[in-house]
């Protein structure tokens, strides 16, 4: 068993040294729209960004990476390993304040020593380092290093319990947190995935997922370099505006795992012609990854229909389940087709799982599979007692792949990393040495498989009920065609009456499709009131429809609800139209 990750690369580097290790697609036509790096030309050159860093820091020291969508993140990234310096990979600042600012926070909260970036962002990078008041002579680029490789006999000594990287987390509201993994998680998740999906040194990874997330890292570019297989990289921005050339990637270049969050499966649904769809051969697509929690299954449905003229199996779709926390990968079953369960809708929205027939009034949840080499807890919040079989409650792990906590963050490690049962289960907690992560996702556990059905603090209680913001916003979607491929986000909002009773009253902020009329907008919005009341038995207190773009998102594409709700309460929420609750006009800035 490898002593660190760093030890698994380099034992495919000496056993296959001129076989490609990752590849960047930057265009299908153009001539230099393929580029890849053999496993020796990567070790070389990941050795000379480690000789290079040694002379800047010490093992231990921490390296900010700002590396735009290539090659060149996985040459930077390698040699913080091999120099024993902890990654810590970020988005590049751009233009934008609030996105400057993510990168300063991070920055600031991680101590760096050292920035990497590369030539073409150097000057977006060294103005940000200009402000953040760093010295921009300071500044590693690592694609025009003259800098002789480090001998491997001078690569620092590591083991598992090494920290290998800072994983900072998109947070929904408030600055991002860094979680702190070693090569011990990293080794341990990769090992985990690849067993789980049969996945060996013939299998090829893939995806446009940017490699600052912890899927495109952990997810896509770690496993095939353990493994000594291959991985092909497209950027963000290439998908989003040809999401055809994801598939067509995955036919090319034949893929046998690939990733993508809900809506990446929505948009090639929708958006894909039946001329970019003629010739794709998608058979041959083992693992067609959904990492959204929780997943639609609409979603599943749709995607499954539309591509299987391209020879895709609907045994390929793969609903997982995981999070930056516990390195990435939690829980997934991809050798059969999704299980997706329909529940009683009243004993779902009183916290239990029943299922029902089709034919029944119900609602669909999506298996996320069954979780490997972890102890899974289904725990009621705030008594801290484990719930049966079925029952609703956070979902709280424990394992290998969790990680150490929260980087110089003692008071939130504490809080999510050593959660500790409150029934006679905490003996075995403290025979097991350790706490609980818990995820802040509510889930239930049926028949050994995990079922997650949304995030705890997003959790909407109206009148004793519980409801979940992404069905409302699935239901405003599907009976409004006007909303298709836009993002929304549901929450309430706590009002007082003249006697000081409190009440939450649901808001929903929804982007909105194309250009409309003052009078087409008001029949929509009196027309989504009645959807949500129809399908919820709820009032919409507040509806507000947006221009695309307005509801914001994290870095991987999640809603970010809570950050919405307080943009609504502070009143900076710009609407095409308003219907508002007089309470909530009292109620927000």
């Amino acid at each position: 068993m490898q002593a660190n990750f760093t030890e698994a690369i380099r034992k495919n580097v000496a056993e296959r040294g001129s076989s490609a290790a990752v590849t960047f697609l930057s265009d299908f036509d153009a001539d230099d729209g393929r580029i890849s790096l053999t496993y020796a030309e990567l070790d070389r050159r990941a050795r000379s960004v480690a000789a290079a860093l040694l002379k800047r820091c010490a093992p231990g020291d921490r390296a900010l990476l700002l590396h735009p969508e290539g090659l060149e993140f996985a040459t930077a990234f390698l040699g913080c390993l091999y120099a024993g310096v902890v990654a810590v990979p970020s988005p590049l600042p751009g233009r934008y304040r609030h996105h400057r600012r993510r990168v300063s926070v991070i920055a600031t909260d991680a101590g760096v020593a050292a920035v990497l970036t590369e030539s073409r962002t150097l000057d977006e990078v060294g103005d940000w380092a200009e402000a953040h008041d760093r010295d921009r002579d300071t500044l590693l680029v690592t694609d025009t290093l003259d800098e002789p490789p480090l001998a491997a006999e001078l690569l620092p000594r590591l083991d598992h319990d090494s920290v290998a990287l800072l994983q900072y987390t998109s947070g929904s509201t408030g600055d991002p947190k860094g979680v702190v993994l070693t090569h011990g998680n990293l080794l341990h998740n990769a090992r985990s995935l690849c067993a789980t999906f049969g996945l060996d040194d013939g299998s090829r990874f893939g995806s446009w997922i940017p490699h600052y997330h912890d899927m495109g890292l952990m997810g896509i570019l770690l496993p095939p370099l353990y493994l000594g297989s291959s991985c092909v990289l497209m950027s963000p921005t290439a998908f989003l505006k040809r999401p055809h050339w994801w598939l067509r990637m995955i036919d090319e270049f034949d893929i046998a795992w690939s990733a993508g969050p809900n809506f990446a499966y929505e948009l090639c649904s929708r958006q894909i012609t039946d001329e970019q769809l003629a010739g794709l051969d998608l058979s041959r697509w083992k693992f067609a990854n959904n990492g959204s929690e929780p997943v639609q299954a609409a979603t599943l449905t749709a995607f499954a229909k539309r591509f299987a003229a391209a020879g895709l199996r609907t045994e390929a779709l793969n609903p997982c389940y995981g999070m930056a926390e516990a390195t990435v990968f939690v829980s997934g079953c991809g050798h059969g087709e999704p299980v997706v369960l329909r529940v009683d809708e009243q004993r779902l929205a009183s916290g239990t799982l029943v299922p029902v027939s089709a034919a029944d009034p119900g609602r669909d949840v999506v298996s996320s599979g069954f979780p490997h080499d972890y102890d899974v807890r289904i725990v009621e919040p705030d008594s801290r007692r484990a719930l049966p079989e079925g029952a609703i409650g956070e979902i709280w792990l424990r394992g290998p792949s969790v990680g150490r906590g929260y980087w110089d963050n003692a008071e939130a490690t504490e809080r999510t990393f050593n959660g500790t049962l409150a029934d006679a289960d905490a003996d075995a907690d403290a025979d097991a040495g350790s706490g609980y992560l818990r995820t802040g996702d509510l889930g239930a556990v049926l028949d050994g498989e995990l079922f997650v059905t949304g995030r705890l603090k997003e959790m909407i209680i109206l009148r004793g009920r519980n409801l979940y913001p992404q069905d409302i916003e699935y239901e405003a979607r599907r009976h409004h065609p006007e909303l298709h491929g836009m993002f929304g986000a549901a929450f309430t909002v706590p009002v007082r009456d003249d006697e000081g009773r409190e009440e939450e009253l649901l808001v929903l902020v929804h982007e909105l499709r194309g250009h409309h009329t003052e009078d087409e907008l008001e029949r929509l919005a009196g027309s989504l009131r009645r959807t949500v009341f129809t399908e919820f038995g709820a009032h919409l207190s507040g509806l507000v429809l947006v221009r695309r773009g307005a509801v914001q998102r994290t870095t991987s594409g999640k809603i970010q609800r809570l950050r919405m709700r307080e943009l609504f309460r502070a009143g900076e929420v710009t609407a095409l139209v308003a219907k508002l609750d007089p309470r909530l006009e009292h109620a927000t800035a």
